[in-house]
């Protein structure tokens, strides 16, 4: 019989511990995903630095992912009902690609808001930063950092921004977190209404947790981790 060598022991012991660290945080993290404390850990992402003093002067619209998508669109509705309350405001589209491009990212952006009858005179484009501490950066060059702005982004993303552009010397930075909110709709039904009822398979037409929250929740944790990791790195390089 072959002999296995000491190395392919530390190798199966070194699995072994990685596979026990996985399913104990594999384990909290479904412990947690039955509590508010994920819904909770996003508020306080998206709220914590969200406290407006002045009027801004520029809205500025953080741009997500391309057009149509879940994140630019939720921002771009929240960037409108922003610059409609504050008519006197203008709005920066923040969002890498060519403006000379009617069918690029940032002029669909730009005709989103015009959908919601946001004057295009109104409207700046900062296309050239890629990340949020380049986009803070190309901002403060284009708008100087004397005025106060309003920052419009998700709100995992929030307080990031918040720093990044106060680190950018921005001296008043307001938010306005583009947070989804929940229908007033009644979602919940008989499932034995719906035809067919095998005796082992629980009634879930009116458990929301195990229909929405946990799953919901769940997505929040992977959310949190992933800003948390990084608002450390831009920390550690001197961003925020």
């Amino acid at each position: 019989m072959k002999r296995i060598s000491f190395k392919n022991i530390q190798i199966l012991k070194l699995t072994g511990k990685i596979l026990t660290v996985a399913g104990v945080f594999f384990v909290l993290a479904l412990f947690l995903a039955f509590t508010t404390l994920p819904f909770w850990g996003l508020h306080w992402l998206g709220t914590s630095l969200s406290k407006p003093d002045r009027v801004p002067a520029h809205i500025i619209l953080l741009g997500g992912s391309g057009m149509p998508s879940e994140s630019n669109l939720i921002r771009g509705w929240y960037a409108a009902c922003a610059a409609e309350a504050i008519p006197a405001s203008r709005i920066v589209i923040v969002m890498p690609g060519d403006t000379s491009d009617f069918e690029g990212t940032p002029r669909k952006m730009e005709r989103e808001l015009a959908i919601r009858g946001i004057a295009g005179e109104r409207i700046l484009f900062e296309s050239t930063g890629t990340n949020t501490r380049s986009q803070a950066l190309a901002c403060a060059a284009l708008l100087g950092t004397n005025l106060p702005v309003m920052l419009v982004t998700s709100p995992e993303n929030m307080r990031r921004s918040i720093l990044c552009f106060r680190k950018a010397g921005f001296a008043e930075v307001n938010a306005l977190p583009a947070f989804d909110n929940p229908s007033e709709a009644d979602f919940s039904f008989r499932d034995d209404d719906l035809g067919s009822a095998p005796p082992l398979v629980p009634d879930v037409g009116n458990n929301f947790q195990i229909r929405y929250q946990v799953w919901t929740h769940l997505k929040y944790e992977v959310m949190i981790v992933r800003e948390f990791m990084a608002l450390a790195y831009y920390r550690l390089r001197g961003w925020i």
